[in-house]
């Protein structure tokens, strides 16, 4: 146990810890103990299995789990001590990391998997940058699934109605929301930045500040704990999942990407003349080539596809272009110092430490095996042909035949992460929807 996080704990008269763990789907994993038990035990033993548990808590077959089943060995990363603001009693939440007996990380922790990515980027001396944009849905307040969901009541006392974008009053319906989520936030030291109202109704956007991926990863991994908890505590729901709401866009988790030179500082993607130079234009190509065989981990189950269609402001390819918001890899205009591509393909449903570490995988195999990219769309791309899976089980035997990502994530996490996807299909798969019985139970 560090003496800073003794510190810390005394300085905020901490009494008990959460200790965290996020597995495959996202969901926070672990255990609750005592502050004074965490200190003296600052490590925790889970089995790994725990860690790919599909979103309805089954598992994937045993022909690809452990026999043994052993416990992993995991231990707190100090750097992510936080206050838990909404808690009754002084709560602290810690994230930890996941090893083996051998001293190894686990390959299938997510964190493990962006860890060895930015390893990769770290040994040719590159570190790559982040800003997410995190959109979602506010909901009233609805406990049976087989009820469609709906806008909440803001403080007008009605419910949000028609596509308001950008509006600032639609925004202050939620004021009190926003100051808790803003408040929760600003005690975490999550690093949001802008807040708007995106197209949908009730359909919101917080975006983050630029910076370490394994960070960001963290901070978006607990801002949507901090945004489900804050609506709960005013009457309502916020929801992450990809496509709600019939008839409204789905939500996604845009990425802004760059790479500088560690020693320098310098972005990799500008040259001294300011123009953009090959590596910008090779990362492009890497997320050209590999997004439609990776999209397992940018679209993570089936209601994911539900919003990649056109005109739903959501890409339907990977065609680039500047400032171009109908393709999937956007160019905003910048500066030399801040030129970054935008991947408009992950949905708000992923798991941030996957999605950013599958994004940077694809952005660096462009860059080491100089993979040349298409020419700039500067056409509305929804005219183009499709070039996404069409749903789980395509994306899934995409995924199989590219041993190149399954090579930098690393292949036995991809094959857990595969397993774990299968077992959630096939359980989809048997569910019997309101559409077939009303369509086709008296019909044909």
């Amino acid at each position: 146990m560090s003496s800073y996080m003794v510190e810390w704990m005394r300085e905020h008269r901490i009494t008990e810890v959460e200790c965290i763990v996020p597995d495959m789907t996202g969901v926070a994993r672990g255990k609750i103990v005592p502050k004074d038990k965490f200190i003296s035990e600052p490590e925790m033993r889970l089995p790994e299995v725990v860690l790919i548990q599909t979103v309805t808590g089954d598992y994937p077959d045993d022909s690809v789990l452990d026999p043994v089943d052993a416990d992993m060995i995991l231990q707190p990363d100090q750097n992510t001590i936080r206050f838990v603001p909404w808690a009754v009693d002084p709560t602290a939440q810690i994230i930890f990391d996941c090893y083996k007996s051998d001293g190894q990380m686990s390959e299938a922790a997510p964190r493990a998997v962006l860890r060895r990515v930015l390893d990769l980027y770290a040994q040719r001396g590159w570190s790559p940058v982040i800003a997410p944009e995190m959109e979602f849905y506010l909901i009233a307040t609805n406990p049976d699934p087989d009820i469609p969901v709906t806008p909440p009541v803001g403080r007008t006392g009605r419910a949000e109605f028609g596509r308001r974008s950008y509006s600032i009053d639609a925004v202050n319906e939620f004021d009190p929301l926003f100051e808790d989520i803003y408040d929760y936030c600003h005690a975490q030291n999550l690093e949001v930045d802008t807040l708007i109202h995106e197209i949908g109704t009730a359909q919101m956007e917080i975006n983050f500040l630029h910076g370490n991926p394994l960070d960001l990863a963290d901070q978006v991994f607990l801002f949507k704990r901090t945004v489900r908890e804050a609506a709960f505590r005013h009457g309502m729901y916020a929801t992450f999942m990809a496509k709600p709401m019939e008839g409204e866009p789905g939500s996604a988790m845009h990425m802004h990407q760059s790479v500088i030179n560690t020693a320098t500082g310098q972005n990799l993607f500008s040259n001294e003349d300011g123009e953009p130079s090959q590596a910008f234009f090779h990362f492009i190509g890497g997320l050209q080539h590999y997004l439609p065989q990776t999209m397992p981990f940018f679209a993570p189950y089936v209601n994911s596809y539900r919003r990649l269609t056109p005109y739903s402001a959501a890409p339907t390819n990977v065609q680039w272009g500047f400032d171009n918001r109908t393709v999937g890899l956007r160019v905003p205009h910048s500066s030399p110092a801040a030129r970054r591509v935008e991947n408009r393909v992950p949905g708000v449903d992923v798991n941030p430490y996957i999605a950013m570490a599958a994004s940077l995988a694809c952005g660096y195999l462009g860059m080491v095996k100089q993979i040349d990219c298409a020419e700039p769309v500067q056409i509305n791309a929804y005219s183009l042909p499709y070039e996404m899976p069409h749903g789980t089980e395509e994306a899934l035997n995409r995924l199989k035949g590219c041993p190149e990502i399954a090579e930098i994530l690393g292949p036995r996490f991809v094959e857990l992460y595969i397993a774990m996807k299968e077992k959630e299909f096939s359980e989809y798969f048997r569910v019997i929807s309101p559409w077939e019985r009303k369509f086709l139970l008296l019909h044909v």
